[in-house]
C-alpha cells in the first residue's frame, strides 16, 4: 500500500496536467466536427451555415440560414455547446469584415481563413484553424504560451 500511495502521489500532479489539456482538446475536437457538419450541410443544402462563437460566454453553435434570418438547428448539431471550466476562446477571421462572432460556410463550399484559439488555465493553447477558404478545419497541437 505504501508503494502505490507512493506511486500515486507523484504521478498525481501530472494526470492533473493532462486532464486539463484533455478538456481544451474536446472543445477543440467539437469544434472541428461542428465546422465539417456546417460546411458539409451547406453544400448538401444550398443554405449557408454558421458556426457561431460567443467568446465572453464560452458557448458555441451552428445557425442554417433561411431567408433572411438565421436558426438554430433542429438537430443535435443545433444545440448550443459550452467550453469547459478553466478553458477560454478567441477567434481571429482577417479576411472576413463583418461580425466577428461568426464563420459562414456557403454552398460552393468556401469559408474564410480562422484561427480559433482555445487556452487553458495553464496557458496551454489548443488550436482549430482554417489556413485557407477551401481547405478544412484541423486542430493544431497544444503549445505553451
Amino acid at each position: 500500500m505504501l508503494v502505490i500511495g507512493t506511486v500515486l502521489a507523484t504521478v498525481a500532479p501530472s494526470l492533473r496536467g493532462f486532464v486539463a489539456s484533455r478538456r481544451s482538446s474536446d472543445a477543440a475536437a467539437q469544434i472541428a466536427a461542428l465546422a465539417k457538419h456546417a460546411r458539409s450541410q451547406a453544400a448538401v443544402e444550398g443554405r449557408v451555415y454558421r458556426l457561431n462563437l460567443d467568446t465572453d460566454t464560452g458557448e458555441f453553435w451552428l445557425t442554417v440560414q433561411n431567408g433572411a434570418e438565421f436558426e438554430t438547428l433542429p438537430d443535435e448539431f443545433g444545440r448550443t455547446f459550452s467550453l469547459p471550466d478553466g478553458v477560454s476562446a478567441r477567434w481571429e477571421a482577417p479576411q472576413q469584415t463583418e461580425n466577428p462572432g461568426w464563420i459562414a460556410f456557403y454552398p460552393d463550399g468556401r469559408t474564410y481563413a480562422t484561427d480559433i484559439r482555445l487556452e487553458d488555465t495553464d496557458g496551454r493553447i489548443t488550436r482549430v484553424v482554417c489556413m485557407a477558404p477551401a481547405e478544412r478545419f484541423q486542430i493544431i497541437a497544444s503549445e505553451e504560451r
